[in-house]
């Protein structure tokens, strides 16, 4: 039988093989792991492991340093100092989408108004991350269209905090053991309190640029796991972690703050990341995607429709016409944030293990699909050239 550790050593080699094949293919190499799960998922001769306390406890440090580094990547300044254009424009194209996909969850599969909303607007947010390195490739980061995706992938940040807020409000109020109310605002006033303070002590976090890497990371270690334990009074762990980020990215010095971000990113991604999106493929339902695929396809098609549409009405006398239909589908790609909050969801109840493996199915086909359409558009369309 095969123990934990030649477990996670089987795993870790076989994403990084599978993630060097599917870079060739613009997709990015965590996405390894969750093919990864995805097989496991069909027939698992190791479900005594992935369903052990160990395994499941280094998956869930693999969601909370991924909401970690989300958190570090967030910048306020840019969010809030963002153009009036940029600004529209993300919120018709991730609002009209979350509309569109409410629609799908409450008529199609039965959810009620609110869960459906808020798993759609959960969905609806942008992976901008796996673009631009095409972005770079074909010289189109200075341009007003590279600068429109990533300028909707920054302000859509502001997005994914909110649906993670409302993801957590409604775990909190399914739950079916009694939590003390006056406990749960206290928990999460206070983590909200401390994220804003922490941007008041900037002249004493100069002091940090004389630590070490080590003491930095220990630092930052600190911080995280405290924000998670005030926020797991709430049943707001995952909240915790993100704001954990964004408050220490305010009150690092910025010459240490790019050091220990590249560490804490190689903790994350090397080690608990890839047993995360392994959990996440593990999970999924393979049975009820052969049986409803058509399910996947109507999924696909409304996101699409509505993100294409959207981007096209906002931005065509801005851009013209393929310009704002390459803006839309660059826009449809899904990375960490909607696949974290998706699994977070699930995990606490508020859907189903059906609806789980239709929406992460759907996000495997977008991280493949998006890439490669939107790279061989700008081609064809000659809006850039291969170099």
């Amino acid at each position: 039988m095969m123990n934990l550790f030649l477990f996670l050593a089987a795993v870790f080699a076989v994403t990084f093989i599978i993630g060097r094949i599917i870079e060739k293919f613009r997709v990015p190499w965590i996405f390894g792991a969750l093919i990864l799960g995805f097989f496991l998922a069909i027939k698992n001769p190791f479900s005594l492991i992935t369903s052990s306390p160990q395994f499941e406890f280094m998956a869930s440090i693999g969601l909370y340093l991924l909401l970690f580094v989300i958190g570090f990547e967030i910048d306020l300044k840019k969010i809030f100092g963002e153009g009036k254009f940029i600004i529209n424009s993300t919120l018709s194209i991730i609002l009209l989408e979350a509309l569109f996909g409410g629609l799908v969850l409450h008529y199609i599969f039965n959810y009620d108004w609110v869960v459906s909303i808020i798993v759609a607007l959960s969905f609806a947010t942008v992976g901008e991350a796996i673009l631009i390195p095409i972005l770079d490739e074909f010289k189109l980061i200075g341009t007003s269209l590279g600068r429109a995706i990533i300028g909707i992938g920054i302000l859509d940040d502001g997005l994914e905090i909110l649906a993670l807020v409302l993801a957590v409000l409604l775990i909190g109020s399914q739950q079916k053991t009694h939590i003390d109310l006056f406990v749960v605002l206290v928990s999460l006033l206070t983590i909200f309190i401390l994220a804003i303070t922490f941007r008041y002590f900037r002249k004493e976090g100069e002091r940090f640029k004389l630590f070490d890497v080590e003491t930095l990371f220990l630092f930052a270690i600190f911080i995280l796991f405290f924000f998670i334990g005030i926020g797991s009074y709430a049943e707001a762990t995952s909240l915790g972690a993100l704001l954990a980020g964004v408050s220490l990215k305010t009150f690092l010095p910025k010459k240490r703050y790019k050091t220990i971000e590249t560490t804490i990113k190689s903790i994350c991604y090397g080690l608990f990341a890839p047993l995360f999106f392994l959990d996440v493929g593990l999970k999924m339902n393979i049975n009820y995607l052969i049986t409803y695929p058509l399910l996947i396809l109507i999924v696909i098609g409304v996101v699409s429709l509505a993100k294409i549409s959207s981007a096209y009405l906002v931005a065509r006398k801005r851009f013209g016409t393929k310009k704002s239909v390459l803006l839309g589908i660059g826009l449809l790609v899904r990375f960490s944030t909607s696949i974290v909050i998706v699994k977070l969801l699930f995990d606490n109840g508020i859907i189903t293990n059906g609806l789980f493996s239709v929406l992460i199915a759907s996000s495997i086909l977008f991280g493949f699909v998006v890439p490669f359409l939107f790279s061989h558009l700008l081609v064809r369309w000659k809006i850039a050239k291969v170099h």
